[in-house]
């Protein structure tokens, strides 16, 4: 299946730098402050104080990744007073736990949300099992309640249902003695209708009460998930627009007495910075962020007082004005348990709603030198001894870190090679191959992470690279229709953010970012094995079935014909690891200069 949650790949940021003072701007405050008695918890005599601190934690995107991610996955980029950045080792469930425990402590109002992608896309310790070993880490979390994300729909919505209810895996049976009992929290999908009933498949929001005070969430996925999801997945549902979707239930929310509404969105946008301390607000309001929720955040009815995001894998606390020209909170946590953001609601016992002026918010980092979580280092434990026999096992060895970083990857090139190998085997008239950027998940790293010694790549590691079981597919398309391929990397639903395919070593030719649309793809530079594309010729081209399905805007590539399906994609790598790699002769990651970028 298809990653696209992943980072859009070729797209150009702008970077600024910043004034020492904004650089350690941390926290994303809103303008007005209330009175001093505002954030005043404590009752006087017997009643209530007015106001009410409410601590909402979140975050988004993990995907499984129950252990410390590895290479840059596993990293964030921090803002220094002088201008510069440097990196920290962030993520790992067993620390998320902790960091989470000891920020709640003083706060008696807290409630725990996640922005979607919890599963999908997981490394072997969670993927292998059905994402059943995350569930129950996100229950010893404490999560509160969730939107769902694109790849809660990876294995389709029965299997959805059974991680919120429980049950054994209807093909798979049973892990462990114990009885999978499912998701302590609620999942959200308002904007998710089965086609036959028309109605959400799961709860569309959910209100989190404590004594007086009430606090309504609705959760949604991004509205083109159907395009980013293998058609299974998606199979006899709807997914409708989130602004009419989220307006729509903050009304019936509204009508139960609930005024205080926090959206959980899985769809983000791009700050101008890396950084996940950059002062997203340095030049006023909105100013600091691009992409889908900026559209959505302004549009999204002024009764909704914050908004949780994901999708894009990207760190952001921004204010973003909403249609009555007031400013709001906007949040995204990054990816993998890398952060956290701890936001600050401020309700009023008066209206019922939350002081929006008061609303503070800040991203922090999952650092690892915190104590590891004993229960979860149990949990992480009971689950590696099962998948040791099979994630362990040594497929091939790298001389070097192959990282999936960049408009080219060295890791993306390497999994288009391994499929054309694979290809040629099974037809020795395949021409090239193709391979989707958000399919790319990880690199390989060359320090060992376990017992395996350097350099060795282990199958956990392989699958934590290619996790969707998609198969490796032929089709014949003809020149022309190549080239429109690689005209839709950066034109119609993939404008906005290009999706650069990953090619073989023997396709080659040029960007031109200083362009727009389709123009960006330089045709006449376009070489197959150093020779021009022949328009009227024909050209057998291997991909994953995602991208021969059309996935990902690709829609030329679901027109090929003459089709064979192969094995699934993490077996092409390994055999192919296992010809060209051996502990005396480790294979060089690729240079990754098939694309020349003219900017």
């Amino acid at each position: 299946m298809p990653a696209t949650s992943q980072p859009y790949r070729g797209r150009r940021r702008t970077h600024r730098l910043l004034a020492a003072a904004a650089a350690l701007a941390t926290a994303g405050a809103l303008a007005a402050a209330l009175p001093a008695e505002a954030h005043e918890s404590k009752g006087h005599g017997h009643l209530p104080s007015r106001y009410q601190d409410v601590q909402l934690l979140s975050f988004n995107d993990l995907h499984g990744n129950l252990e410390p991610p590895s290479g840059s996955s596993g990293r964030v980029s921090e803002l220094q007073a002088d201008g510069t950045t440097k990196t920290i080792d962030a993520g790992g469930v067993e620390y998320l736990a902790t960091h989470l425990r000891e920020a709640r402590k003083g706060h008696p109002y807290s409630v725990t949300a996640a922005g979607g992608d919890m599963v999908g896309a997981s490394p072997l310790i969670s993927g292998l099992f059905h994402d059943e070993p995350t569930i129950e880490a996100l229950n010893k979390l404490d999560l509160d309640v969730t939107s769902v994300g694109n790849h809660e729909f990876d294995e389709g919505a029965r299997e959805l249902a059974r991680l919120q209810n429980g049950g054994c895996h209807p093909t798979d049976g049973c892990y462990t003695d114990q009885r999978f009992t499912g998701a302590d929290f609620p999942y959200l999908a308002a904007n998710v209708l089965d086609e036959k009933t028309n109605r959400p498949i799961l709860k569309p929001y959910w209100v989190w009460k404590k004594k007086d005070i009430k606090i309504g969430f609705i959760g949604v996925t991004l509205e083109g998930t159907p395009g980013i999801v293998s058609a299974d997945g998606v199979k006899g549902l709807k997914f409708k627009d989130e602004v009419e979707t989220i307006n729509k239930y903050a009304r019936v929310l509204q009508a139960q007495g609930v005024k205080s509404i926090v959206a959980l969105i899985h769809e983000g946008g791009f700050p101008a910075s890396g950084a996940y301390n950059y002062d997203c607000d340095s030049a006023g309001a909105g100013s600091g962020i691009s992409g889908p929720i900026v559209d959505i955040a302004k549009n999204i009815t002024p009764a909704v007082d914050a908004l949780v995001t994901g999708h894009t894998h990207t760190a952001y606390v921004c204010t973003v004005p909403d249609p009555s020209g007031k400013p709001r909170m906007v949040t995204s946590a990054a990816s993998f348990g890398r952060l956290y953001t701890d936001t600050t609601l401020t309700y009023d016992r008066f209206t019922g709603d939350i002081a929006r002026t008061s609303v503070k918010s800040a991203n922090h980092v999952v650092t690892r030198t915190v104590p590891k979580a004993p229960d979860l280092t149990e949990l992480i434990a009971k689950w590696n001894t099962l998948a040791a026999p099979i994630g362990n096992r040594a497929i091939g060895y790298i001389s070097a870190d192959v990282p999936n970083t960049g408009t080219e990857s060295p890791m993306g090139d390497l999994i288009a090679d391994a499929q054309l190998a694979y290809g040629r085997e099974l037809d020795p008239g395949t021409d090239l191959a193709l391979m989707n950027p958000g399919g790319v998940r990880a690199g390989l790293t060359y320090a060992a992470k376990g017992s395996e010694g350097d350099g060795v790549v282990t199958y956990a590691e392989g699958f934590t690279v290619q996790p969707f079981s998609n198969t490796v597919n032929l089709q014949d398309f003809t020149g022309a229709q190549l080239i429109q391929v690689l005209k839709e990397q950066v034109s119609g639903t993939n404008t906005a953010a290009p999706k650069i395919l990953q090619p073989s070593a023997n396709l080659t030719y040029t960007l031109d970012l200083t362009k727009t649309g389709e123009d960006r793809v330089v045709t006449d530079s376009i070489r197959l094995s150093g020779a021009a594309v022949d328009p009227a010729a024909t050209y057998r081209i291997a991909t994953n079935s995602f991208l021969a399905g059309g996935g990902d805007g690709f829609t030329t590539l679901g027109q090929g014909t003459n089709d064979l399906v192969g094995t699934d994609d993490l077996a092409a790598l390994e055999k192919y690891l296992t010809a060209n790699s051996s502990p005396a002769n480790p294979i060089a990651p690729p240079v990754a200069n098939r694309i020349t970028i003219a900017s």
